[in-house]
């Protein structure tokens, strides 16, 4: 992608410190299998939201990104449950996604070299991209949200699979009491690895 959607400029517009990468460019990534079935979206909608988290929060040398933290799980799982209602826009605006990139790259997103891939995302961000409704700034604005949401969110919710956003960020983990020498600025505090929800105080929300 360009710089305007390079991963430093996604995690401070994400208020995240601690990690940041441009994004770089494979010549032709392979084709990504879940690591298991999709519970709501189709197989070939799966692998395009897939393709598209791995360009917005991409696995460089400074670390891993959504695709190792199973980002793309996290809005299945929503898709049937928390935001069910927005599932036929979604469906939508994915099929917009593969119609664009065939119509001006010659093959669905998936299949695109990552160059291609950012050049289609660029489109879109940029509101140039025809096809969404109602426009495709829209709809990249949510499935960049759902990156950073699936990449960074407790996995409770489906993503951060192993704690890997967690890990990539430097944030230790939930927290119920912290020392004096935990809250020191030159003190680097060890992941707990633990989701909220491994607390008895905390109430499990709806997935």
């Amino acid at each position: 992608m360009s710089d305007s959607i390079s991963r430093r400029e996604l995690l401070k517009a994400a208020g995240i410190a601690g990690a940041a990468a441009i994004v770089r460019a494979e010549a032709f990534p392979p084709a990504i299998e879940p690591a298991q079935a999709p519970e709501t979206l189709t197989s070939s909608e799966y692998e395009t939201v897939q393709a598209i988290f791995s360009r917005i929060v991409p696995s460089d040398e400074n670390g891993p990104g959504a695709i190792e933290a199973q980002a793309a799980r996290y809005i299945d799982r929503a898709m049937g449950g928390a935001l069910a209602s927005i599932r036929p826009a979604y469906s939508a605006g994915i099929a917009a996604v593969d119609a664009y990139a065939r119509a001006s790259m010659g093959a669905s997103f998936a299949r695109l070299s990552a160059t291609d891939q950012d050049a289609v995302l660029t489109d879109m961000q940029e509101n140039r991209a025809t096809g969404f409704m109602p426009d495709s700034e829209s709809f990249f604005n949510l499935v960049r949200a759902h990156a950073i949401q699936g990449t960074f969110s407790d996995p409770f919710y489906g993503g951060n699979a192993g704690f890997t956003g967690w890990d990539l960020i430097g944030y230790p983990g939930v927290r119920t009491a912290v020392s004096a020498n935990q809250q020191r600025m030159d003190v680097k505090v060890t992941p707990n690895h633990r989701s909220a929800y491994d607390f008895g105080m905390f109430s499990k929300g709806e997935l």
